[in-house]
């Protein structure tokens, strides 16, 4: 099997191709990635080690993709995945990156005849929805009722039934732009494929950020000693999400990449659901308790562009198709990162 992965020297990219060719030593693992991202070039080490053929190239760029030569599948991961992206200024690279990316990975396929797995996102649902919900206010987080006005709602989470209408972020809208290029390809060039609305994928070898990675970044955070915020929502820190070890994901990719026919078409959320959720709140204590640090959070009571008190996946419609669960808690993925921090020090440091 010949799998191209883009992205494939970012965070999941990177763990999915040194995983794949771990677990398939007869596959032809190839990453493609930019490099723009810091903290990418950490990555290039294991690749090399793994056995993965590196190609530096942007999906942005059509004959980048295309020199490649001839794949059985392409996993697309590469995507510029800020929430924040594109708010107070330019949007073309989020849109070139997302969008046109996933048109040229498209084009790919279409012209190898490549099964292709989309990491789309839970960011595909609209935030006023979202926050439309009726929740409740526990003692360490917010948590979503179950009666609720929506269909596709309840207090184990969203799933894909949930109202697509209206604004759900630029990132959100390149993402479900993307999943309805896949759809029309399907019907019109018989292309087969699977879309994964992931929630929020953390783990070692990510350099998380505010807006993107935000367990990470908390672990970094009491691991270097850097200061901390609650932001919205009264400064509570009760704002929930729920969080999936990276190689959890790439045991789902793998079974998807060995069964092509029995996945596409499939569109389903990816997530850690309500079992495997946190609030920062939960998360400082988490990170307290593994690290023996504590930090400064303050506390701000304005919320971001398109944030959200609660977002956690409802993976039903998956749990259908597969005997696939996530087998790693919220301890257990945050103990993993911690591992990962204490044996790479330096170079993270370097690349903070």
């Amino acid at each position: 099997m010949r799998v191209l992965i883009t992205g494939g020297a970012g965070f999941i990219g990177g763990n999915v191709a040194v995983t794949l060719a771990e677990r398939h030593p007869d596959w032809a693992i190839t990453a493609l990635d930019n490099l723009k991202r810091r903290g990418a070039e950490l990555n290039l080490p294991r690749l090399r080690e793994a056995g993965v053929a590196f190609h530096h190239g942007d999906v942005r760029e059509l004959d980048d993709l295309l020199v490649v030569g001839e794949i059985d599948a392409i996993v697309e991961c590469s995507a510029e995945p800020s929430v924040l992206a594109g708010i107070g200024g330019s949007p073309d690279y989020l849109i070139r990156s997302n969008l046109i990316g996933a048109y040229n990975c498209l084009e790919l396929a279409r012209r190898t005849q490549s099964f292709m797995v989309f990491l789309s996102t839970s960011r595909v649902y609209p935030v006023a929805a979202l926050e439309s919900l009726r929740r409740v206010e526990t003692l360490t987080r917010f948590e979503w009722a179950d009666d609720q006005a929506l269909p596709g709602a309840s207090s184990a989470g969203i799933t894909e039934a949930f109202p697509l209408a209206g604004a759900r972020t630029l990132y959100g809208s390149t993402k479900l732009a993307a999943e309805m290029l896949i759809e029309e390809y399907r019907a019109a060039y018989d292309l087969r494929a699977v879309v994964d609305r992931c929630g929020v994928i953390a783990g070692p070898w990510q350099m998380g950020k505010v807006d993107q990675g935000v367990f990470t970044y908390w672990m970094l955070a009491h691991h270097f000693g850097r200061p901390l915020s609650y932001i919205g929502w009264g400064g509570s820190g009760k704002q929930v999400r729920d969080l999936l070890h990276v190689e959890d994901l790439v045991a789902l990719l793998d079974e998807q990449l060995s069964d092509p026919d029995h996945w596409d078409g499939v569109v389903a959320n990816v997530g850690g659901g309500r079992a495997c959720s946190l609030s920062l709140l939960e998360t400082t204590e988490l990170c307290r308790e593994i690290t023996g640090n504590s930090v400064d959070v303050e506390a701000t009571s304005d919320v971001r562009p398109g944030d959200l008190a609660i977002y956690v996946s409802d993976c039903a419609r998956l749990f259908e198709l597969t005997s696939w669960r996530p087998h790693r808690d919220a301890r257990a993925v945050l103990t993993d990162i911690h591992r990962w921090v204490l044996a790479n020090e330096t170079a993270i440091a370097r690349a903070l």
